[in-house]
């Protein structure tokens, strides 16, 4: 069993975290407020007070946390788990991040002679709990090859698409993808508001008809009643970083997302009030825009 410094202990990381020690693991968290540690202590984590802490003697260390300053912060600052890197550890950034930070961080691991790997991952938080994410790799096939027995824990499907960088790639697209799905979803569902279509026809036709996919369905069915998805998916506010960042990565190769722009206009205007929500709420962005709020 590995030895495995975990930090972040959101939605996503207290999941992952705690499939790691019921593998077996030896695993160290750590979170900015440590009251997070308390569930995994009881499980039997231990618990560091900095990242370093969570790194020394480790064989891998995991990072789950929210955007490019929280990442460059636990591995990357004075106490950072970069700082007590042992040489050959093995650093797993599952965050979404920027390719422009993950270029960044990759130069500073190896400049600590330990390897980089770019593992962003789908999947909500349930999938995190019950070990069922994919994982988006980006990294050398024999670093992968020795991270494969711990990663095969938190996931059902690991896809290497190539060099570090190649998964947040990936997770960069998907995620502006997804902010256009739901972006037109919730437009459609305003409309088919003011058109008075019948809510449970409106479901039903979406998840019968050509258009239907996981999340526009999961979408609908919340919208179509005009409330919040019961199934917990990704914030707003997250949305928004992670279409913001993919902009900028398709900025720097000179390709234009005009659709993903218009999306991403939707998800900046959301912050100011439903920021924290599933991404269902985009209908009451949308509606209050427009100046129509249907009946609930």
């Amino acid at each position: 069993m590995a030895k495995i410094g975990f930090l972040g202990l959101g939605l996503m990381g207290r999941g992952m975290a705690a499939c790691l020690l019921k593998a077996g693991h030896e695993v160290t968290v750590w979170n900015r407020s440590l009251d997070k540690c308390d569930a995994l202590a009881a499980l039997g984590a231990s618990v560091a007070h900095n990242p370093a802490g969570a790194a020394k003697e480790a064989d891998m260390v995991i990072s789950m946390v929210a955007d490019d300053g929280a990442s460059e912060q636990v591995w990357m600052a004075e106490d950072g788990a970069l700082s007590a890197a042992k040489p050959g550890m093995m650093v797993v950034e599952c965050s979404t991040i920027s390719h422009v930070h993950v270029t960044r961080l990759a130069e500073a691991a190896k400049a600590h002679g330990v390897h980089y790997i770019d593992c962003p991952v789908l999947g909500p938080p349930a999938s995190a709990a019950s070990g069922s994410l994919v994982l988006l790799v980006g990294t050398d096939a024999d670093v992968l090859a020795r991270a494969r027995p711990v990663l095969e824990v938190l996931s059902e499907s690991i896809l290497h698409f190539g060099a570090v960088g190649t998964g947040t790639s990936f997770k960069l697209i998907n995620n502006m993808l997804g902010a256009v799905h739901v972006a037109a979803i919730a437009e459609a569902t305003h409309l088919a508001h003011k058109l008075n279509l019948d809510p449970d026809t409106l479901v039903a036709a979406v998840e019968s008809g050509p258009c239907a996919s996981r999340h526009t369905v999961r979408m609908i069915r919340a919208m179509a009643h005009n409330k919040l998805s019961d199934q917990a998916g990704l914030a707003i506010g997250l949305r928004e970083k992670d279409t913001r960042y993919c902009m900028a990565m398709a900025k720097a190769h000179e390709t234009g997302l005009s659709i993903g722009e218009t999306a991403y206009g939707w998800y900046k205007e959301a912050l100011s009030s439903v920021a924290e929500e599933d991404d269902s709420a985009m209908l009451e962005v949308i509606t209050k825009h427009n100046g129509f709020v249907p009946e609930a």
